[in-house]
């Protein structure tokens, strides 16, 4: 509503604020590509209005973001970008801030936690200076975590319940309560631990702070694992699991991971324990690495070099203005005239720069629309998203997703009968086709691999029915199939026999290449449902067990045997024969009544 009304009135100011606070509500909702999105309008503005309070509040806003995903060197530059122009513009709020995240970016890490400690110790004495509670309550919470990883949990104690006084009964206040509940963890005082997660939990459910939430979970599993009760614990985690997976939280998922993976290793389900373990040294990858950290140092070290270098400017300017004062006044009674006719000369360039840029704007957001939708062509439109949004598309792990391929039978005998140029129309009729019955069923193309056909169910967006929809979309392909074939025969023309392979398992997927993207897959379960596709009949869907186990209620399937795969043994392959007809329902003959 103040968007709106800002708009009505042409309030520039105002339309950055709204934006700059809807994408503050996005961030504690855990939807950070919308908060990204809302975010970079607001600095536009602020930036196009020469709002530089503006623009530092923004780029620290969005480093948070970057920092809450994991990615401390693509954060660290925002927030010392931040820091910067609030140091220039003698802006307190700014300047505590930037130093309270930089800060908690050092705390990350156990090698840098007296750096995390000098710049919260910066920090503290600006925000009360201003009384902002909240920064208090931000920065004490954020010490008193430093002081509990180096074991000074009375210390800890004492800036946590501070913190919890500062931030009242705000959005903030369950961080609070979180890391309070670790410290009794610490001390063995399990009921204490558990009523404050639970009053952290409570707050940010109301609020829906997604982030806070995990926390809350993990810190209900990691007291019940102290208990011993491995199995409660393992529930809890798996619940903040879901919902930092949903908003892509990798630093929370990596602590969750290896929670997890040792809480099954003493259940002896080592299966589970293992899997997690991989998980974790997915995360571990992605966020902890030499080069980061060599990045995170230089940025640093750029960032203090410039500013004794902005320093020894300033002294150099200084000098100079002084002496410029001096000319200027002998120059300005001479001026005026000089002046009045290079005003209408500015004036007119101003005017054909303005021309010429509208054109080229115009040029500009066609191309923009038209490199869009070519983006959307090659990749889903979340990955897509993303890329657009952070310059990235990162990697990710799935635990349940469907595989399908398909192949003609003696594709390559029919091929040397046919030109190049029909082969490639013969194929194109057919993958177009399939790129319709899959679009139909909401699956994802992958690619194609010379004749053969790929595609996936359930990413990029989680999917229960994927597995359902993948049978029904390959039995959709062999219809279409049959239908193409009767017509090639009634031309007198040879038959294009395909078949059908299916599996379902763990992938990893992601955006490969530089110059030319492609959104791909990996893992055994791409292998096994190659296997399943070469193993078939043409005509058929042969799929493996795994795949039965999630289809068998809709479809009915014949068993017809088993395949050897390496590195995973054995596996029972089924055809899938229909769809079940549903019973109908009965009506119960004492409850019915005549009309």
């Amino acid at each position: 509503q103040a968007q709106k009304l800002a708009q009505q009135i042409d309030f520039n100011k105002g339309i950055a604020l709204s934006l700059k606070t809807i994408g503050i509500a996005y961030y504690y909702q855990g939807n950070d590509l919308e908060a990204l999105s809302y975010y970079q309008q607001a600095l536009t503005i602020f930036k196009s209005i020469g709002d530089e309070a503006g623009v530092s509040n923004i780029q620290n806003n969005m480093g948070a973001i970057y920092m809450n995903q994991g990615d401390y060197a693509k954060a660290l530059p925002y927030f010392l970008k931040s820091l910067e122009i609030a140091d220039k513009i003698d802006d307190t709020l700014r300047s505590l801030t930037a130093l309270t995240n930089i800060g908690a970016i050092y705390s990350r890490n156990d090698s840098t936690l007296d750096k995390a400690l000098t710049y919260g110790l910066k920090a503290l004495p600006l925000a009360k200076n201003i009384n902002d509670s909240q920064a208090i309550g931000t920065i004490t919470v954020n010490l008193g975590n430093i002081y509990a990883t180096q074991g000074r949990d009375s210390l800890a104690l004492v800036f946590l319940k501070a913190s919890l006084k500062a931030f009242g009964n705000s959005e903030n206040s369950p961080a609070s309560y979180n890391a309070i509940g670790k410290v009794y963890l610490k001390q063995k005082k399990y009921k204490q631990a558990l009523s404050s997660h639970q009053q952290a939990y409570n707050r940010a459910t109301r609020l829906n702070g997604k982030l806070d939430v995990v926390q809350s979970l993990q810190g209900f599993a990691n007291t019940y694992v102290a208990l011993g009760d491995d199995e409660t614990g393992i529930k809890y985690f798996k619940e903040a699991e879901v919902i930092a997976d949903s908003i892509d939280l990798s630093y929370e998922l990596l602590i969750v991971d290896s929670a997890m993976a040792a809480s099954y290793g003493r259940l002896n389900d080592y299966k589970s324990a293992t899997t997690y373990h991989i998980k974790y040294e997915f995360y571990k990858d992605l966020l902890y690495n030499n080069e980061q950290d060599k990045k995170l140092a230089n940025l640093q070290f750029d960032f203090d070099l410039q500013k004794k270098e902005g320093e020894i400017t300033g002294l150099k300017k200084d000098n100079e203005l002084r002496q410029a004062e001096v000319k200027r006044q002998k120059l300005v009674k001479n001026a005026s005239f000089v002046g009045l006719a290079m005003a209408f000369v500015l004036a007119f360039v101003i005017y054909r720069n303005y021309r010429i840029k509208a054109k080229s704007n115009r040029i500009l957001d066609k191309k923009n629309i038209e490199i869009e939708n070519l983006i959307l062509n090659i990749l889903p439109s979340e990955v897509a998203k993303e890329l657009q949004t952070t310059g990235v598309a990162t990697p990710k792990y799935y635990d349940n997703v469907s595989v399908l391929f398909t192949d003609f039978k003696g594709f390559t005998s029919i091929a040397d009968k046919m030109s190049p140029a029909e082969v490639v129309e013969e194929l194109n009729t057919c993958f177009v086709a399939f790129d319709n019955i899959i679009e139909k069923h909401h699956l994802e193309k992958i690619k194609t691999i010379g004749d053969s056909y790929m595609c996936a169910g359930g990413i990029p967006t989680p999917d229960v029915d994927h597995a359902c929809k993948m049978i029904s979309a390959g039995l959709d392909m062999l219809r279409f199939m049959e239908d193409y074939n009767k017509d090639r025969l009634e031309k007198g023309l040879a038959v294009w026999d395909i078949r059908v392979g299916m599996h379902v398992g763990p992938v990893v997927a992601g955006v490969v290449g530089k110059k030319k993207y492609a959104y791909d897959i990996w893992g055994s379960t791409v292998n096994i449902a190659s296997r399943m596709e070469s193993n078939g009949n043409p005509g058929m869907v042969n799929i493996s067990a795994a795949a039965y186990e999630q289809i068998k209620d809709e479809y009915a399937c014949n068993h017809r045997g088993k395949i050897y795969a390496k590195n995973v043994g054995d596996i029972d392959m089924y055809f899938v024969s229909h769809k079940h007809i549903p019973k109908a329902r009965a009506v119960n003959a004492d409850s019915f009544q005549p009309g």
